[in-house]
């Protein structure tokens, strides 16, 4: 600003630990790259809807559509007037293959919308539970789009990291530096309600998939580069290294979420700051039985119920009523306890849940 005070979105930035250097980065829309850059990739992802919508009915159990999406170059300033105040943001960057920023983003009502569905829970929350449903829904479309991206460059090391879904302030949004490419769907969950999905690439990504989808040949990752521009080992991708050794080339690396992440960003560190003294009800459910009414008015003294666990099976840890976890039964000075030896996988929560 020419007085030299900051804007709101800088000041909830700092705040956040977001680089303030970032924000206002570029022109006021229409920026970035070019034309022909966004119009390959305005055909490539609007190909790609059918896909999305697919992948969302099933994981939804609702005939879910997705139509557009509107592209266009954006700096950080003009997207940020198209969002609401709070989103649900789950980034995927590309790890390789088109290495680089990756994004998506929802509004609260749709990230709640979406989890519901999943979840089969109304009037769900938005917390740890409903944003590793968000991430799981997410990481079915980069998944699909990264099917279709390799068959159309045959580029066949595109890879990206796991999406981990949080609901920020949009100013503290971990967007791409500079100008950025950024596509607009609208999601309709079977309600008959419209609602918008973004999908943002960085400036590098977005031009390096266009020129592929264009023909101008997919581009090999280089070594050293990572998400944002990091390190990441100076090694290449596997795939990279097992053509090199003659192995197949479609080979792709396996991507591990870690249980702890020291790599936070301040970002991340001062969200999670903010909920650590919160309580949750941690139960240890031993095993169940279904019995009739009347079995249940003869119980007495002494009577013993049969439950559906065998001896030695591993006891399930909930967390607000959710399966986290599984452990076995210890004793500690004569107090009992639980040993955790399972922790329960996001894909197994939502197999657990349909």
């Amino acid at each position: 600003m020419s007085d030299g005070a900051l804007s709101q979105d800088e000041i909830d930035a700092l705040l956040a630990g977001v680089d303030s250097s970032s924000l206002g980065g570029g022109s006021k829309g229409g920026g970035g790259g070019s034309e022909d850059d966004r119009k390959a990739m305005q055909n490539f992802l609007s190909g790609t809807t059918g896909g999305i919508a697919g992948n969302l009915s099933t994981m939804t159990g609702a005939q879910v559509s997705v139509t557009g999406p509107d592209v266009s170059w954006e700096s950080r300033d003009s997207f940020l007037g198209t969002l609401p105040d709070t989103v649900t943001a789950a980034k995927a960057d590309y790890t390789s293959g088109f290495p680089g920023e990756h994004i998506f983003l929802m509004g609260e009502d749709t990230a709640r919308a979406a989890a519901a569905l999943m979840n089969k829970e109304e009037n769900i929350e938005l917390d740890d539970m409903a944003m590793s449903v968000i991430g799981e829904m997410i990481s079915q479309i980069v998944g699909s789009q990264i099917t279709d991206l390799t068959n159309k460059t045959g580029n066949k090391s595109i890879a990206s990291s796991p999406p981990e879904a949080v609901n920020v302030p949009k100013a503290t949004a971990a967007l791409p530096g500079g100008n950025f490419l950024a596509a607009a769907y609208k999601l309709n969950l079977g309600d008959g309600v419209s609602r918008e999905l973004w999908e943002v690439f960085g400036e590098r990504p977005a031009g390096s998939i266009a020129q592929a989808l264009s023909g101008g040949g997919a581009p090999k990752a280089a070594p050293g580069t990572g998400i944002g521009g990091g390190s990441s080992g100076g090694m290449g991708s596997p795939s990279s290294m097992g053509s090199m050794l003659g192995m197949p080339s479609n080979v792709q690396s396996v991507q591990f979420p870690s249980l702890m992440s020291p790599a936070a960003t301040a970002q991340e560190q001062a969200n999670i700051g903010l909920i650590m003294d919160v309580f949750m009800e941690m139960t240890v459910e031993l095993g169940r039985t279904r019995k009739l009414i009347k079995e249940i008015l003869s119980m007495g003294e002494g009577t013993i119920i049969e439950l559906d666990k065998l001896a030695g099976e591993p006891v399930d840890i909930l967390v607000n009523h959710k399966l986290i976890a599984k452990g076995e039964v210890v004793v500690i000075d004569e107090n009992f306890g639980v040993r955790v030896t399972e922790i329960v996988s996001p894909n197994e929560r939502l197999s657990d849940m349909n």
